[in-house]
């Protein structure tokens, strides 16, 4: 990778098509495009959001799943010098008034369905979109099922027919290495989630060191089955395999028998996982008779790394990350020991300072005592339109506080210990507690919802919760998951619930629900019934 012309989004697809135009770029699960054509496409679709009238700075947002025109739409913001908005495909209707609200976005990219999803039916809930998003000027949408106002996305191609390509490739030349690419929600420990501003030499550069770790060349092919709505998709693994010329494989949706399926038929080199699909993929009674040899690397959590060994991707590196960070921060490298790998997390990545603090003081700890984790580098250079909640994460020198509790062992290698916020990370996503309190007290009949994370073997963490019902309720645990599930995303509904009377919820001296001891009861009422 030439360093010197690769640090916009545009510059890098320039230089791709120049190195490995005839190469395939991506597949998915209807078609693939070489470097080339999947270029030609993003021309059409600048030029086309071009004649919608977006321009520079403006945000578009997306909400769609694993496809081609993902990416296509991706790289056309960012050839504009506007800003994406990736949107997560779980949310239901509160979640996506939020980020449309909060984003601000002029545009909306989007499918009609996905899954289980139906999107158009979720924004007709919303009422009357233009008197909510005053600045919400266009929806555009892939699908049989029209949105209110909406234009089809064939539509919208065809309509930036008579602007010249010359005018597009002067906006992309225009694009800084400084400007921000992308917004990417992020969840907080109290409030609704952040939208971290990521830059185009970030989004580039972090990527690169990862895929270096891994050893990509531009004959790797790697496998994305987590959604691209994630920074670890859509910023860590898609540019790691990018910026080496790689193709990328994107599954649709996850299901461990189809991944398996793609290796071996895509013939995958690297695997992008969490814990919960390493857990899936090795439970298939049948890998051992795939041939899976093309798998040599990829990231996975280092408690499941010996089954992506196991399984033949005996490169598999670790790693430590948030999306403030690009994706990743530290990884381990494919070229060290199995042993050395399974230590932790890795060492930083270049360009990326971590130090350990203590909590309180700020000041840096010595190695093996463990502190909270600080960065500054390649992290985020603060939340939109929120300097409080910027200010409370980044202090004058710079310096991103993560939350997260580690310590660097002798060699170097982070290990990560816990959280100090509330943040909940189950199978390698993160969820709010107060996202899904407000959820469980929207019903009549709860008091209070107390909700936490406890520890699980397969998931890191599950999502708990402690209710209080109103006096004389009969409402059984059964009805009110029913009803979470009509207003946030499946991964946010506990897997655990326990009522109490009001008299039984913990508190703290000062009269404060201690979190703390709520924890403690509900993991080992967890920990009994997982037993029983």
């Amino acid at each position: 990778m030439n360093k010197r012309y690769n640090q916009t989004l545009p510059d890098l697809l320039s230089e791709m098509v120049q190195r490995f135009g005839d190469r395939t770029f991506v597949i998915d699960h209807t078609s693939r495009r070489t470097y080339r054509e999947f270029a030609a496409d993003v021309m059409q679709a600048a030029k086309g959001l071009h004649a919608l009238g977006v321009r520079r700075g403006d945000k578009v947002a997306l909400l769609m799943g694993n496809q081609i025109e993902w990416l296509v739409i991706h790289f056309a913001v960012a050839s504009l010098g506007a800003v994406l908005v990736p949107i997560n495909t779980w949310w239901k209707r509160r979640e996506l008034e939020h980020a449309l609200h909060d984003s601000a976005s002029s545009v909306l990219c989007m499918v009609d369905k996905y899954l289980n999803n139906d999107y158009v039916g979720t924004l007709n809930e919303c009422g009357d979109l233009k008197a909510l998003f005053p600045q919400l000027r266009q929806i555009v949408y892939l699908g049989q099922q029209a949105p209110a106002h909406g234009m089809p996305y064939a539509q919208m191609l065809a309509g930036g027919a008579a602007v010249p390509d010359s005018l597009i490739t002067e906006l992309a030349s225009a694009v800084s290495p400084q400007d921000h690419a992308m917004y990417m929600f992020t969840s907080g420990s109290t409030a609704r989630p952040k939208l971290a501003q990521l830059h185009h030499f970030g989004v580039i550069g972090n990527p690169y060191s990862i895929g270096e770790r891994m050893h990509l060349t531009e004959h790797d092919r790697v496998l994305i089955p987590v959604s691209l709505f994630w920074a670890y998709a859509c910023v860590n693994a898609l540019f790691a395999a990018m910026s080496h010329g790689s193709s990328v494989v994107i599954q649709y949706n996850f299901s461990a028998d189809e991944a398996l399926r793609l290796i071996e038929a895509e013939r995958c080199t690297a695997v992008y996982t969490l814990p919960n699909i390493m857990l899936s993929l090795y439970a298939q009674p049948d890998w051992k008779q795939r041939d899976l040899s093309s798998w040599r690397t990829g990231i996975c959590r280092t408690q499941v790394l010996p089954l992506a060994v196991e399984m033949g991707a005996r490169d598999a590196i670790t790693s430590y990350g948030l999306t403030e960070g690009y994706g990743n921060s530290c990884t381990s490298d494919a070229s060290w020991p199995l042993e050395v790998r399974l230590r932790g997390s890795g060492k930083p990545l270049p360009g990326t300072e971590i130090e350990i603090v203590d909590p309180k003081t700020h000041e840096p700890l010595a190695a093996g005592v463990a502190g909270e984790i600080r960065m500054r580098g390649f992290v985020t250079s603060g939340y939109f339109n929120d300097p409080v909640r910027t200010a409370e994460a980044i202090d004058q020198d710079g310096w991103f506080y993560t939350g997260d509790l580690a310590v660097f062992d002798e060699l170097g290698i982070l290990q990560f210990r816990s959280r100090i916020k509330e943040l909940i990370k189950t199978g390698g996503i993160n969820v709010t507690p107060a996202d899904v309190e407000e959820a469980l007290e929207e019903h009549p009949d709860v008091r209070q919802a107390i909700v936490v994370g406890v520890p699980d073997a397969q998931r890191d963490e599950i999502v708990a919760a402690m209710v209080v019902l109103q006096p004389g309720s009969s409402l059984t645990a059964a009805e009110l998951l029913d009803h979470c599930k009509q207003s946030v995303a499946t991964y946010k509904i506990p897997r655990h619930l326990q009522f109490v009377a009001s008299h039984e919820v913990p508190l703290t001296d000062t009269g404060k629900v201690s979190k703390l001891l709520v924890q403690k009861q509900l993991t080992a009422t967890y920990q009994a019934g997982s037993k029983a």
